[in-house]
């Protein structure tokens, strides 16, 4: 896997959530939801990319399991969002297969960096 495949992903992931809030009547009181999820999609990228200058392989490390956990709070953001009807069950599930692919990149990368320090 090439770094650049998964910052692409993240990206891709964050720019499909933000473009799907801005459909989201946020008068019902769900700009909440809306904020959350906004910031744990865009931290997911945001975290790969400071990655990439880390200081350590340590926090190198850290980083892409900060990245993970934001990645696990975007899925239980998408659960919400389907279960409230913010979004279609097709949305649902195109959001969450793009976010566990990038989750399996993630543990692949964790694993890979932990195993050759």
């Amino acid at each position: 896997m090439k770094d650049s495949e998964l910052r692409s992903r993240a990206k891709n992931l964050a720019l499909k959530i933000i473009y799907a809030c801005d459909e989201i009547d946020t008068r019902k009181g769900r700009g909440v939801l809306v904020n959350q999820i906004t910031r744990s999609a865009t931290s997911v990228g945001a975290n790969i990319q400071e990655a990439n200058y880390a200081s350590s392989k340590a926090d190198f490390i850290n980083k892409f399991q900060i990245a993970l956990k934001e990645c696990y709070e975007t899925d239980y953001w998408f659960g919400l969002f389907k279960d409230t009807h913010m979004i279609t069950e097709e949305e649902y599930q195109d959001m969450f297969a793009k976010c566990s692919k990038i989750r399996k990149l993630l543990i692949a990368s964790i694993t890979t960096a932990k195993e050759n320090s």
